[in-house]
């Protein structure tokens, strides 16, 4: 079930409890009247409303950011406020009812019983919505590294593959007798790609800057494979380095341009390659490369077709649906991958 309809579920059913609990209560006592009901329901739409306010504060404020002693302390306030708020609420609950006794509800001790009694309600609901929050925190953090693990293995088995080194490695021995320095380069290329996928870590997000970098050895060394085949266009904002992607992701899009793409073409073709900054502040990532997409809906072969998926996956595991990934034909030639990156890294939830 969606967290937000789940959230509406819980706050209406427990504070609806509350109010029938309390009247099951003194229903054995003095039976129930019209009255009781009111004012118990009122009490109930009280909790309700404040502590949906509570929820918005936190979120609004970005309380789960917070360090865990500056969490505690800040709610332990807004509870202790809660809890005078809502006592002022119950007296004049009672007085709209006519069942406000002034001697009797205005007793320090009766005052002190019905702040204890808010104190001890607000401080149950915190307790609850925080441990909801962290627990699918932790869950959703469980099934990101399962995934980013997923993603990990694939990428290597596709890095790794005879053909994939099997082809760079002539690449390179063409240019040992021709062009020692260049084979050079071309070797350190490849090994930083393979080292990056290697120790690529368990960070949820990387500087695109390093992404970039290993895109461009990628591309440097298919350029030795493709030769004039293969053009390459960059056009990246400068402040567009200042913001952090999923590992992988545009290497895993460039990727399946060439694999998909270019690789399939007599001429060869274009991969170009633009980021840029939206109005909302938001990156936007473009790959736009030769060749069709098709809608194949043939069944796969195991292994195969998981790269537009996982990534799919990974930005909705990371921003919710602040992200977006479209993959589409542009005109006859082209194929254009665009994804949106949120200014906020991460999905707080």
């Amino acid at each position: 079930m969606d967290k937000y309809k789940l959230y509406w579920l819980l706050q209406i059913f427990g504070w609806l409890c509350f109010a029938l609990v309390n009247l099951f209560f003194v229903s054995m006592v003095r039976g129930i009247t019209p009255i009781q009901i009111g004012a118990y329901f009122s009490l109930a739409i009280f909790y309700f409303l404040s502590t949906h306010f509570f929820r918005f504060l936190i979120k609004n404020k970005s309380w789960l950011e917070f360090e865990l002693t500056k969490l505690i302390s800040h709610v332990l306030i807004a509870v202790l406020i809660l809890s005078f708020l809502n006592t002022f609420a119950q007296i004049i609950i009672n007085w709209v009812f006519g069942t406000l006794h002034l001697r009797e509800d205005f007793r320090p001790l009766v005052l002190l019983a019905n702040l204890f009694t808010s104190f001890l309600f607000y401080s149950l609901w915190s307790l609850l919505y925080f441990l909801f929050y962290f627990l699918d925190n932790y869950n959703s953090s469980l099934k990101y590294q399962a995934r980013i693990n997923e993603i990990k293995l694939i990428h290597l088995r596709n890095q790794l593959n005879p053909h994939f080194i099997f082809n760079a490695l002539n690449s390179v021995r063409a240019l040992v007798d021709e062009n020692p320095t260049n084979a050079k380069t071309a070797i350190t290329q490849l090994s930083n790609i393979l080292r990056y996928s290697l120790v690529m870590d368990k960070h949820k997000t990387i500087p695109l800057s390093e992404e970039m970098n290993t895109v461009k050895d990628y591309l440097n060394l298919e350029s030795i494979r493709f030769e004039e085949r293969l053009k390459v266009s960059y056009d990246v904002e400068p402040k567009a380095y200042e913001y952090k992607i999923p590992p992988m992701m545009l290497q895993t899009i460039v990727e399946n341009g060439i694999k998909h793409g270019i690789s399939n073409l007599m001429k060869g073709g274009l991969i170009e390659i633009k980021c840029t900054i939206g109005l909302l502040d938001d990156l936007y990532i473009w790959v736009r490369n030769s060749g069709h997409l098709k809608q194949d809906k043939s069944p796969r072969k195991k292994g195969e077709g998981h790269g537009i998926a996982n990534t799919v996956q990974r930005l909705k595991l990371i921003y919710g649906n602040r992200a977006s990934f479209k993959i589409f034909n542009y005109g006859n030639e082209f194929v254009v991958t665009e994804i949106k990156i949120p200014k906020q890294n991460l999905n707080l939830g």
